[in-house]
């Protein structure tokens, strides 16, 4: 017989749940986050204009917040290296990895959906 033991989220008396993804999708579902995983993953590494110059509509404020949030969540790393000019470099850290990973079936489903 299947254990019965629920893991399902906990919910309080008003109705918010309390998922294991909410943290992930809220970071994820901000404006041009899922984009920036992709652009960043395609890539070793890339410097702040070169991700502007994949994401022309974004202004250079919300990709600036979105890689923030994304090293605080440890989606990002960010390498200053001290030289002048001043040089900073993003990449993938192995949990953004494998967070794009798991992003591509679903931009693919949602390519062929549109």
């Amino acid at each position: 017989m299947a254990d019965t033991t629920s893991s399902a989220p906990a919910c309080d008396v008003e109705g918010t749940c309390y998922c294991p993804l909410t943290g992930v999708i809220d970071t994820l579902s901000r404006k041009y986050a899922m984009q920036l995983v992709s652009i960043i993953g395609a890539h070793d590494s890339l410097r702040f204009a070169e991700i502007e110059e994949h994401l022309p509509t974004a202004s250079t404020s919300t990709i600036s917040k979105r890689l923030d949030e994304f090293e605080e969540a440890g989606i990002v790393s960010r390498t200053q290296y001290n030289e002048i000019p001043p040089r900073v470099e993003y990449e993938l850290t192995d949990d953004g990895d494998e967070v794009r990973t798991r992003l591509e079936p679903l931009l693919e489903w949602a390519t062929e959906n549109s």
